[in-house]
């Protein structure tokens, strides 16, 4: 059985974009096939102009390293690294050094200025995940993916977080694709997209949390 089927489509550069559905709609694959974490076996995925499909692993390591940046549920800190340390250890690996300008910049935006010599063990949930979106922007990534990236936090550290992703999308003009079941957390996007069944089935534009709870009713009484 087919995971997606017949699934077309484009997320805009410098937008805030939300993916939706019910469990097992296939938002995750979606999500993953468009990173290039899975492979797909029709079709073709582009972040510009590189087409994933054709790559191999090697360049799709590269491509994920240096253009793409990712946000997953746990926080993926390591204990032993101060927070500055993890929000620059993808750059150390790929041996890059960072824009002083731009660290600073994603630092004040995440707002941990006065938190960068204190480990993973000495901040909040909510400052651990703002370090990992920190990680995420600090390379200048085309586009970042967050799976869940709320999931873990009370409903303050989350709010946090989310005003976060959708300040750097306005003022940084970063490109953020965020697969999530809250419609709360959705509201906080310029576009949510809604999956049943491996399809895309319709979009809100500047979604309100009850626009978008309206929506995964319908599709959660379509699929009984």
């Amino acid at each position: 059985m087919a995971a997606l089927r017949g699934v077309s489509v484009d997320i805009t550069a410098g937008e805030f974009t939300a993916v939706m559905g019910p469990s097992g709609s296939g938002k995750s694959t979606l999500m993953h096939s468009l990173a290039g974490l899975d492979t797909i076996t029709e079709g073709a995925v582009y972040i510009g102009d590189a087409e994933l499909s054709g790559m191999s692993d090697k360049e799709l390591t590269k491509l994920r390293r240096g253009r793409i940046g990712f946000i997953f549920q746990q926080f993926n800190l390591l204990p032993t690294l101060t927070a500055e340390e993890n929000i620059l250890l993808p750059l150390k690996i790929a041996g890059r050094k960072p824009s002083p300008d731009w660290f600073d910049r994603v630092v004040e935006t995440v707002g941990l200025g006065q938190r960068l010599g204190h480990r993973p063990t000495e901040l909040s949930g909510g400052q651990q995940q703002r370090v990992a979106c920190a990680r995420a922007l600090v390379s200048q990534p085309e586009v970042i993916f967050a799976d869940e990236p709320t999931g873990n936090l009370d409903s303050t550290s989350g709010a946090e977080v989310l005003k976060f992703l959708q300040h750097s999308v306005r003022t940084l003009g970063q490109t953020i694709v965020m697969v999530t079941h809250d419609p709360v957390a959705a509201s906080y996007a310029d576009r949510v997209i809604f999956l049943a069944d491996g399809r895309i089935v319709d979009e809100l534009r500047e979604p309100t949390a009850d626009a978008v709870l309206d929506m995964m009713r319908t599709l959660d009484v379509k699929g009984r």
